[in-house]
């Protein structure tokens, strides 16, 4: 399992080095073993394990999992059809999953932080224009055949060209080619990019051998189609078994070439990773109750959460609840408004649309007041714009005034409070003004365009049949000003392809936009202008603007951490204030349910949170379980 995670610290660039610096201008960087992008690498070059973990897990047993909706594919890296669970993007946006390493491994416990994986070391020059690695040589694919130079460039070339996510993710990346018999280099546009040589070994590598051969009925692979023939994999697990759509198994490779290393010691310690597709949310709750389907659930309603754990299982102690603190990233939740659709490309209609939206009323009723308002691209972390800009937020702001909206440089943002009778009306009155300033009088109790006529429609994309119970109370203040208000409930495939091909009016995507704390070049493909034409990006809502795709570039090649704070704080302001979301709610903790077969080391990564890979099956408790079934 790939994390990405990181947080503040005073030093902005420190590095574990298999020797001392001797000249930090020395022509050539020496060879280091880890890299943080903040603040210095927990351990050193000689490490042995993680220090949460315990190195003498024992190995066997399934972890049982569910995915929503269906698969019908087996290659992640194209934007058509919808890959398996265990492939990326499924863990992370940026990453091999559980069949492909990467070049270097994100360390669950610290924030901005990557040890060796395929790669054994990497250096790079004090102003950040290229990066080198040495590749491991005991790397190997499942097949016997070592991890190349040439599968590391053919790998990104192939990536970069035709997915957008990397294409964005990598825009910097000039060239790439090898410069030794272990050794690849990665040239970079222009120097100042902090992140980029530490980002360089999240992507996966791929076995060009593999994809340029022939399958067994002698026909040319095609990495740039779908299929359904297993790939060749080089992590701890490939894939056993599936059946399209339904389930797919996934084994734990006995000589997996970097189970040693300290990055896997006492992880990855499921003989069997099992996922099974469910069409809906409700049909999957009733498989976990029901055990040995589903064996640890992170708990996304805070309706079960609170009053759904009732069952027998639960009440006799099989299934346990837990919670955990989070603090690996930032994140945006929203109703996501589609500003290719001309009905939201005035901002004064955006922001109407934030004055219908009755948050207080829903996290009364709905959410137990346990859920936080989203109140920035950020939530969560330091790096959310609060108050008034500080003198460096200005500084930056001060190069694109006269592109942004004036209120970013005077106001505080802050998001209408629906918290009495009287508030709700008073907003309502103000998105009627706000509605009517924009082209649209009310008539007959609809909003019409003032010239055309034309009634004013929104319709909501969801992906499940629950989504209907957060989207009603919404609909229902829209229709109370006017708006023709619907919901189309589609299947998760169709939600996936309508979502890929931005075809929609509003939407709210089945997972959070997750931010870094060290944000950096995937704020292109989330805000960038030429992201938003690009399908299967994440700039879902459409984002075209200059001043915007300026204040990211800030963010890439800001010099220190003060001025990486100062220039997405004041990205932040600009996204808010053009309105393109409709914020909803979060919540700073990890909610999980388990059914009680799991041994746990004593503590979790303080970092993330949990870390399921560091857990094993504890046959003791898994023979139990399975008495009580009888």
């Amino acid at each position: 399992m790939q994390f990405r995670s990181f947080v503040a610290s005073l030093a902005f660039l420190a590095v574990t080095t298999m020797a001392p610096l001797s000249n930090a201008r020395a022509a050539e960087p020496e060879w280091r073993t880890a890299v943080s992008v903040l603040g210095e690498p927990k351990y050193p070059a000689d490490f042995k394990h993680f220090d949460y973990v315990n190195p003498d897990a024992p190995k066997g047993g399934t972890l049982n999992q569910t995915a929503d909706g269906s698969f019908d594919s087996l290659n992640p890296f194209v934007i058509q059809g919808n890959a398996a669970a265990g492939l990326p993007p499924s863990d992370n946006p940026i990453g091999g999953g559980l069949l492909y390493d990467t070049l270097l491994s994100q360390a669950p416990d610290q924030p901005a932080t990557n040890y060796g994986l395929i790669a054994e070391a990497l250096a790079y020059p004090d102003d950040f224009s290229w990066v080198k690695f040495r590749l491991n040589p005991a790397a190997k694919w499942h097949d016997g055949q070592p991890i190349t130079v040439e599968d590391v460039i053919w790998s990104f070339n192939t990536l970069k060209t035709q997915t957008p996510l990397y294409n964005k993710y990598y825009h910097d990346v000039t060239k790439v080619e090898a410069t030794g018999d272990r050794e690849v280099t990665f040239t970079f546009a222009s120097g100042g990019n902090r992140e980029l040589p530490s980002i360089m070994g999240d992507f996966p590598i791929l076995p060009k051998h593999w994809w340029e051969g022939t399958d067994a009925n002698g026909k040319k692979r095609d990495i740039s189609k779908p299929t359904t023939e297993i790939p060749l994999g080089s992590s701890a697990y490939r894939i056993e078994s599936f059946d399209i759509g339904k389930t797919i198994v996934w084994t734990r490779v006995p000589d997996y070439w970097g189970k040693d290393l300290p990055i896997n010691v006492g992880r990855q310690n499921f003989e069997h990773v099992r996922y099974e597709y469910f069409r809906d949310s409700t049909a999957e709750w009733e498989a976990f109750k029901k055990g040995g389907i589903q064996d640890f659930r992170p708990e996304p309603s805070i309706g079960k959460w609170m009053r759904g754990y009732d069952f027998p299982a639960f009440t006799r102690g099989d299934v346990v609840k837990a919670m955990f603190p989070r603090h690996s990233y930032g994140l945006m939740q929203g109703f996501l408004l589609n500003t290719r659709r001309d009905k939201f490309k005035d901002p004064k209609v955006r922001e109407a649309l934030n004055f219908v939206y009755d948050f207080e009323t829903m996290s009364k009723n709905m959410f137990f007041g346990q859920y936080k308002r989203v109140y920035s691209y950020f939530t969560g972390s330091e790096l959310a714009a609060t108050g008034l800009p500080s003198s460096k937020e200005l500084e930056i702001l001060e190069t694109v005034r006269g592109e942004v909206p004036p209120e970013v440089f005077t106001k505080e943002f802050k998001l209408p409070v629906f918290d009495s009778p009287q508030a709700l009306r008073d907003n309502l009155r103000t998105a009627i003004q706000l509605m009517k300033e924009a082209g649209y009088e009310q008539t007959g109790g609809k909003l019409v365009d003032s010239k055309t006529g034309n009634p004013f429609a929104i319709e909501f994309l969801a992906g499940d049949t629950t989504d209907e119970r957060f989207i009603g109370p919404f609909m229902e203040n829209l229709r109370k000003i006017g708006i023709d208000a619907r919901i189309r409930v589609v299947d998760s495939t169709q939600f996936s392809s309508r979502l890929t091909d931005f075809d929609f009016d509003i939407t709210t995507p089945r997972s959070v936009m997750v931010q870094s704390l060290s944000p950096g070049n995937e704020q292109r493909d989330f805000w960038g202008s030429a992201a938003a034409d690009s399908k299967g990006s994440r700039n879902y809502m459409g984002i075209k603007n200059p001043a915007i795709d300026k204040l990211i570039d800030k963010v890439i090649f800001a010099k220190d951490r003060d001025e990486l704070v100062a220039a997405t704080r004041a990205l932040d302001r600009v996204l808010l204030w053009n309105y393109y979301v409709v914020p909803q709610w979060y919540d700073d903790r990890i909610k999980i349910a388990y059914w009680n077969k799991f041994g746990m080391p004593e503590k979790q990564p303080d970092y993330i949170g949990i870390d399921p890979f560091s857990w094993w099956i504890d046959t003791a408790k898994e023979q139990a379980l399975k008495a009580k079934a009888q």
